[in-house]
């Protein structure tokens, strides 16, 4: 009987691995979604600062039995801008929604919500991005729903425009809810 070299096994058997895993990622239900780690556990702790001139966001806030909108937020993110009056849309539709703006300066922060109006019932100031990678943002915006007990339903990443917040973000929210 022929002896078989473990060279001779390896490559094909490390191939078959890498295919598997690419196939697994094709099959995703959204192969550009970053899965979240937190949807479904507790929302982690949030900056015990405020943007100047705004309610200081609590993490009591995001366990009061109250559905809550995290919108992670900076000054100088274009895209930031760009979901602006679909935060206040939802404002002026009752939502309760939290900003947490990170790595931004507080003149710059407190100004834009002064010109383009404040959408947040509280807020949080993240100067060096610590919640932001607690929450395990990648990039601005990113928003999370909560649960009125403290847990992470949705995450969604990019702005809130265009028809992926309407087929993804909206039913999302809607049946957070309970509608």
């Amino acid at each position: 009987m022929a002896k078989v070299s473990v060279l001779m096994i390896l490559p094909p058997v490390v191939f078959a691995a890498f295919a598997g895993l690419f196939l697994a990622g094709i099959l995703r239900d959204n192969p550009d979604e970053l899965p979240s780690t937190f949807v479904g556990r507790q929302a982690p702790p949030v900056p015990i600062e405020a943007v100047q001139g705004t309610t200081q966001l609590t993490d009591a806030d995001l366990r009061g039995g109250e559905v809550t909108i995290v919108n992670f937020w900076a000054s100088w993110c274009p895209p930031c801008r760009a979901e602006h009056p679909n935060l206040l849309a939802l404002q002026d539709q009752g939502y309760r929604i939290a900003g947490i703006n990170f790595r931004d300066q507080q003149p710059q922060a407190s100004g834009y919500l002064l010109d383009y109006d404040d959408p947040f019932f509280a807020t949080g100031f993240d100067l060096r991005g610590r919640s932001a990678i607690d929450w395990g943002v990648t990039a601005p915006p990113e928003t999370f729903i909560v649960d009125g007990d403290g847990t992470v339903l949705f995450r969604f990443i990019g702005p809130l425009v265009g028809s992926d917040y309407e087929q993804r973000f909206l039913p999302e929210l809607a049946k957070a809810m309970g509608g």
